[in-house]
């Protein structure tokens, strides 16, 4: 008899177990099922870890990748390239992550049915980019390696992210044997890469500056060219004389910034690059951008003057810069970027982007001050004609990489029509002066999102 109600127990405790394996797979498999069918290397959905199902297409329905077949590219050669970092090549070895990152909802994956549409047939992507910006990026580029991104500051859709260099994944070249041409070539730079920024960075302290000291665009400040720190020195290239915030900002003035950069102090320094989150990571898509730096605890008086001027050991992203030059644009507010505008597995809505809002980084006051500045800067410097029938407001800059390298031109703003609410970020590295090279690039790439927003 004890034999007997030691097995019962026995089987009853079996039981048990069984029925709460059971149970905890039902809710794993409700809760996860879905990413584990589009974990990468999945035979149903992904192709050496890219994308293997479905189209991709930009903002205007225009084909950009076909895999219902086999990958089938653009018939344009200058429209793959162009779009190679974020579509990816037929190695896997460029990653197209942000298309990738939907790969369930392009399947057409749900608990019941499972993957109903593992033919790829039907599933769709549309992005936000737009084919004829990218393209006009790219030749603007001119082979020279960087980055050119626009962005609507008030939706959020990226209509070009550009990555330099590139090539044909119809034609590709020989990378191992084309020695520094493409260096880099792999990486998407506009979410991989951390730059000096330069004199871009003078935003930052212009903001700074007028939100924690009194009286500041009262205040004059006189540069000779130089401003010593016993052994060291912060240099401009030329005397300007004196000059205000303002126009020390108009002629990016490097010894006007130093003596701001004492009224600010560190500690305030500090306390503002955290608040803009100029150095923060931004997630979208299922991306990560690359974080910059700003440290300057250990920083001598110099090295401090110079980090409040885009130098020391600053870094920035340029996804993330980008999105500040947007919230300055909204008013202390800007749209979170994003490029999956839209998904589809057949006649199905799988997903659809919505609108997301940063963080309140400044007050409006401080943004529209900051806008006024800015405006003055292409007024009074780059030339309005350059942007002809747009208000753009912006900042130029030039890092400087040490080691007798070239410096890296950077260029960074926005545009204020209302029915044009863009903002934009170039780097061009190893090309020299910020203003020099960012202006006719955005110049030409402005004129093509105007075209390309007239249109729709």
């Amino acid at each position: 008899m004890n034999r007997v109600t030691r097995r019962t127990w026995l089987m009853f405790v079996f039981i048990l177990l069984l029925l709460g394996g059971m149970v905890f797979f039902l809710f794993e498999y409700a809760a996860d099922a879905g990413r584990w069918v589009a974990f990468p290397g999945s035979p149903h959905i992904y192709n050496n870890t890219n994308l293997g199902c479905g189209t991709i297409t930009d903002r205007a329905g225009q084909t950009l990748l076909d895999l219902t077949e086999k990958r089938t590219y653009s018939d344009d050669p200058a429209l793959r390239e162009a779009t190679l970092h974020w579509l990816g090549d037929r190695d896997g070895f460029i990653s197209a992550g942000a298309v990738s990152h939907y790969a369930g909802q392009m399947a057409g994956f749900d608990p019941v049915n499972g993957v109903y549409n593992a033919s790829g047939q039907a599933g769709s992507a549309r992005l936000t980019m737009s084919a004829q910006v990218q393209k006009a990026a790219l030749e603007a580029m001119q082979g020279r390696k960087g980055t050119v991104a626009v962005y609507n500051y008030k939706t959020g859709e990226i209509l070009c992210a550009v990555t330099t260099p590139s090539y044909d994944p119809d034609n590709v070249p020989d990378i191992a044997g084309g020695g520094e041409k493409y260096e880099g070539v792999y990486m998407n730079r506009f979410i991989q890469s951390s730059y000096i920024p330069g004199s871009i960075f003078k935003v930052v302290t212009t903001a700074a500056a007028l939100d924690c000291v009194p009286g500041i665009e009262e205040m004059s400040f006189t540069c000779r060219g130089k401003i010593e720190y016993g052994t060291e020195a912060v240099t401009c290239e030329k005397a300007h004389g004196t000059v205000n915030l303002r126009q020390a900002l108009t002629s990016s003035c490097n010894c006007a910034f130093a003596q701001v950069a004492e009224l600010v102090g560190k500690q305030n320094m500090v306390k503002y690059v955290k608040q803009f989150e100029v150095t923060e990571k931004l997630s979208f898509d299922g991306l990560t951008t690359s974080e910059g730096n700003y440290d300057v605890s250990q920083a001598a008086p110099v090295s401090f003057a110079w980090s409040c001027i885009g130098q020391y050991n600053d870094l920035i992203n340029p996804a993330r810069y980008l999105t500040f030059m947007g919230t300055i644009a909204g008013g202390g507010v800007g749209a979170e970027p994003y490029l999956v505008a839209q998904v589809r597995s057949g006649d199905e809505v799988t997903y659809e982007a919505e609108t997301k809002m940063t963080d309140r980084i400044m007050s409006r006051e401080l943004a529209e001050k900051l806008q006024d500045y800015m405006r003055g800067n292409v007024k009074n410097n780059y030339g309005d004609g350059n942007f002809p029938g747009l208000k753009v407001c912006a900042k130029s800059g030039t890092s400087e990489l040490g080691g007798g390298k070239v410096s890296n031109a950077m260029f960074a703003g926005f545009v204020q029509n209302d029915e044009y609410p863009l903002a934009f970020m170039v780097v061009v590295e190893n090309a020299g002066y910020g203003s020099h090279n960012g202006v006719p690039i955005m110049s030409k790439v402005l004129k093509a999102c105007v075209r390309a927003m007239d249109a729709e």
